[in-house]
């Protein structure tokens, strides 16, 4: 019975407005990715790995500095600016490499691996999506490394004690190793869902590794004799400026690259965004820094191969 006055009455439950649910609900609410977490991290195997990580890389950083040190001028000492981008580099660099090959380690066996262990057919008979099969998969493996990355930022944030680093650097540093990891992540899923076996998926997944970070380079090798030739030739402008933007198409979808001329860009050109390069004419084109294609495009490739992914996951299998 309502109250006088046109009160509510006090048996009224007032309706509670919906809650957004938090990062932490959200990956609960899928078992997938909760019992993929719960038994990479139970245990101690996961801290000793995090641990002797920190350590070595400790040691390397440790290593470079004494190195410069030793090389320089003693009464002088070593230029800490310098020090300090070698640190930097030589961390971030480790990091690079390291995520490029294990990446795909933790992604490649997700699903073929559930094929072998033949539970695959039990998940797809459970009320569990494909979507959120191929996200518990790639999320858990992922976690993993990026847990690596963010627990080596005190390693890189160091340099800022010896000068030299500035706080974009770091932040950019991040968004690349992040991005790599995710994209070498999702093409390990990919291929998972592709092959039946998780050998085949292996050797896909490592072979696109190699290419992007290997093969690329020596592309790279090959591109600059020929840009050369038009460069003391005095080609047509029109074709200078497509090899400036073919030569740097090439350099943003190798992580190596990437790093390594974003830090060039960063000391000659003062930006980390935009700047210019001159033709032969004396015409100036625009151009923009490596990682600012780097991140789009791998996260534009990520969320395709996860499409993919999903699909054929999806797929009624014959």
């Amino acid at each position: 019975m309502s109250a006088k006055g046109g009160g509510s009455s006090p048996l009224a439950v007032p309706a509670s407005p919906a809650r957004a649910r938090t990062l932490r609900e959200r990956m609960l609410a899928n078992p997938v990715m909760t019992k993929e977490l719960r038994s990479r991290m139970r245990g101690t195997r996961a801290f000793v790995v995090l641990t002797v990580y920190l350590v070595l890389m400790s040691g390397f950083a440790s290593l470079l500095y004494l190195a410069y040190a030793a090389s320089s001028n003693i009464t002088s000492g070593p230029d800490g600016q310098i020090v300090g981008k070698i640190v930097f580099g030589g961390v971030v660099g480790i990091e690079l490499f390291l995520v490029c090959f294990i990446s795909p380690a933790f992604t490649s066996g997700a699903i073929s691996g559930e094929r072998e262990r033949r539970t695959y057919d039990l998940l797809r008979t459970t009320l569990l999506s494909a979507r959120a099969l191929v996200l518990g998969k790639l999320v858990s493996a992922l976690s993993f490394i990026v847990l690596l990355l963010l627990a080596a930022i005190p390693l890189q944030s160091l340099a800022f004690l010896l000068g030299g680093v500035a706080p974009e650097e770091v932040l950019i540093a991040l968004g690349i190793l992040v991005t790599t990891a995710v994209a070498f992540g999702a093409v390990g899923v990919f291929f998972s869902a592709l092959m039946r076996r998780t050998l085949g998926a292996s050797v896909l997944t490592y072979t696109f590794a190699l290419l992007t970070t290997l093969g690329l380079p020596l592309l790279l090798l090959t591109f600059v004799p020929l840009t050369s030739i038009f460069y003391y030739n005095t080609p047509d402008p029109v074709v200078e400026a497509i090899l400036y933007y073919l030569g740097g198409f090439l350099v943003a979808v190798n992580p190596i690259a990437t790093a390594i001329v974003t830090e060039v860009v960063l000391i000659e050109e003062h930006t980390a965004f935009f700047f210019t390069a001159s033709l032969n004419n004396g015409v100036t084109i625009p151009l923009i820094s490596p990682w600012l294609v780097y991140i789009p495009f791998y996260l534009l490739l990520s969320a395709v191969l996860i499409i993919l992914s999903v699909a054929l996951v999806r797929r009624t299998e014959k």
